[in-house]
């Protein structure tokens, strides 16, 4: 079963929404297109209770808006793993503003096991796929898949909650372009549950960005890569 906020709950889409009318007048241009936007497509996976593929996409879309990633020039920066530098970056503000352990709090005690399925399937490693594929220097993926699980051990020791998103969501990025780029067949049993937990933990740490965003609007956000233009 896909988690949801229940309605009322302050995390629940449209709660935020009616934070993000109450505080847009002082939210700054980028801060603004970030959260309206992510806010619009948390609320459609809102509505999306069938489709766990539809689901995921909408959340990953959502999540997408909120870091507001210029791809094509993340791909000639100095960011680590292009677009995924950028995410993690993301990550890293984000954490300064979670004072309450909010992120740590609903990535562990809430999706232990689903984490832990997810971080051991070699399907959403993407070291797996590059040996599968051909690609040089990954005939050792199975050392490097044994080394993330002993990195993502220390990170909870340690609540390196960035390290810790850091890892899952490289994962999650795996799934993500398994579907966005054709790489899977709709509602396939081949990945269901990987999808189904993928799109519970993405449902559930996505309104806690947003909500540790508008927490934050003196923060300076950079615009989108795509602003609104007249």
């Amino acid at each position: 079963m896909v988690y949801r906020y229940p309605l009322g709950n302050s995390l629940h889409p449209e709660a935020l929404k009616e934070k993000q009318r109450s505080l847009r007048e002082g939210f700054q241009t980028p801060l603004a297109l970030r959260v309206h936007r992510a806010l619009s497509w948390l609320r459609r996976a809102e509505a999306e209770d069938q489709d766990h593929d539809v689901r995921f996409i909408l959340l990953w879309i959502g999540f997408n808006a909120a870091y507001a990633g210029d791809v094509e020039a993340s791909a000639s920066s100095s960011a680590p793993e292009g677009e995924r530098g950028l995410f993690q970056a993301f990550f890293s503000t984000l954490v300064k503003f979670d004072a309450r352990h909010r992120v740590y709090d609903a990535v562990w005690q809430r999706f232990s096991q689903e984490i832990r399925l997810l971080l051991d399937n070699h399907y959403v490693y993407h070291p797996f796929w590059q040996h599968q594929n051909g690609a040089a220097g990954h005939a050792d993926w199975e050392q490097k898949l044994e080394r993330s699980r002993t990195a993502i051990k220390h990170a909870l020791r340690d609540h390196d909650t960035a390290r810790i998103l850091s890892i899952l969501f490289d994962r999650l990025y795996v799934l993500r372009n398994q579907l966005v780029h054709g790489g899977a067949t709709w509602n396939s049993d081949v990945n269901r549950d990987q999808v189904r937990d993928g799109a519970s933990i993405l449902g559930c740490l996505l309104p806690i960005f947003i909500d540790l965003m508008m927490d934050n609007p003196e923060h300076r956000w950079p615009m989108p890569n795509y602003p609104v233009v007249d």
